[in-house]
């Protein structure tokens, strides 16, 4: 499994599945799609127009992480779901953060499992 997220130089590369008016703001973890990649799966209140979806992520994203607004940038992805982002700052600190929600989910997953049984 290859992480939602790449050095690039000095910085991160994340890759993000957004889902614009949800109920609430969040990240969800780290989720496998049907190709098999992988993405931080993220839903944001506002609404897709006018980049105010897209807004709502950076913000999301850079108060989840501990980054300056200034430090997460959307770098592809501006109209579909897909979504790209620069993250600025320690890279070690803010792939270490990346990897705590990995782990996140995979224990909703868990407990997720033992409830069905």
């Amino acid at each position: 499994m290859t992480p939602p997220w790449k050095l690039a130089g000095d910085a991160v590369l994340v890759r993000v599945r957004l889902t614009p008016n949800a109920s609430r703001d969040a990240l969800e973890g780290v989720q496998r799609l049907d190709d098999a990649s992988e993405v931080v799966a993220a839903r944001v209140r506002a609404v897709p127009e006018d980049g105010k979806a897209n807004e709502a992520l950076v913000r999301l994203l850079a108060r989840a992480l501990g980054l300056a607004k200034r430090e997460v940038t959307l770098t592809a992805g501006a109209k579909g779901r897909i979504k790209t982002l620069r993250l600025g700052g320690d890279a070690g600190d803010v792939i270490e953060r990346l990897r705590a929600l990995g782990q996140h989910e995979t224990e909703i997953v868990k407990a997720a499992r033992k409830t069905a049984r």
